[in-house]
């Protein structure tokens, strides 16, 4: 207690604290930029996008990893810096972070309106092909005008992200090179894109590898996820994971996604754990 008290009396006007005066030469930490791009009539959407560490001083190019909720309140902050950790260690090559911000996710990560219980508890959801479109045509020219890109690009995103990266990479494979859906919501209308899959691939049109991973969310996860990496065949990296929890599974396993999708070709000491464990 008498810590605290002491503690609080350098905090009030007058204390210690409080007298210390702001540095002149103080600068704001820049992480990277922010664009606003139109995606209907008076609505705009914030595309957030971080360059690696060395890309000012050189005229490298970059490959590219467009993020799906990639907003500054979502996932962008934590995906850069698995990034830069991962280029550090030389686990996954370094890239250009496009966080693309999300916000009406049953309407923008969707893709058919659901059975007739889901359509009644979210009216809003089945308009991803409009979302797709707006990466299609107005995400990807921002970046390939502005920005030295390699030219091998991935997506990844979680949960109802994972969702519309799986519909993606079956209806539309050409948007990206890789594709890594963490627990994605393919519980969605009674498992419905994973009972096509097998179906759709069946197309003849040629698709990248694709990570897929599960937690414990529940049976029905389970077998879309499952469902749609046999659909892929050896072009899946499947990650089970009942060990996480929806609210777990993304952190744990964006390194691993990150490796999977830009690797390096580094060899590891098996004692840094720096494994992409797919399954058989």
């Amino acid at each position: 207690m008498k810590m605290l008290l002491a503690l609080a009396a350098l905090l009030l006007p007058g204390g210690l604290l409080a007298q210390q005066p702001v540095p002149q030469d103080a600068v704001p930490i820049t992480i990277g930029t922010t664009y606003y791009l139109d995606y209907a009539e008076g609505d705009e959407r914030r595309i957030n996008i971080y360059v690696p560490s060395g890309y000012a001083e050189s005229a490298d190019a970059y490959p590219v990893l467009y993020l799906i909720d990639g907003g500054l309140d979502q996932d962008f902050l934590h995906v850069v810096g698995t990034t830069a950790l991962n280029a550090l260690w030389g686990r996954s090559q370094p890239v250009i972070v496009v966080g693309i911000q999300t916000d009406d996710r049953r309407a923008e990560l969707i893709g058919d309106k659901g059975n007739a219980e889901e359509r009644k508890l979210f009216p809003t959801a089945g308009d991803a092909a409009t979302f797709r479109a707006f990466i299609r045509n107005k995400v990807k020219p921002l970046v390939e005008a502005n920005y030295r890109t390699s030219g091998e690009d991935a997506v990844m995103g979680e949960s109802l992200a994972g969702l519309f990266i799986a519909e993606t990479w079956l209806i539309e494979p050409g948007l990206f090179d890789k594709y890594a859906a963490i627990d994605p919501s393919l519980w969605w209308h009674d498992v419905a894109l994973g009972k096509s899959a097998a179906a759709v691939v069946k197309d003849g049109r040629r698709r990248g590898p694709i990570l897929l991973s599960f937690s414990n969310e529940g049976p029905m996860t389970e077998k879309g996820t499952r469902l749609v990496a046999e659909a892929a065949g050896d072009k899946a990296c499947l990650l089970p994971r009942d060990d996480l929890t929806h609210a777990t599974a993304y952190h744990v396993l964006t390194p691993q996604a990150l490796q999977f999708l830009f690797p390096t070709g580094a060899e590891f000491d098996a004692e840094w754990g720096f494994t992409v464990d797919c399954a058989g």
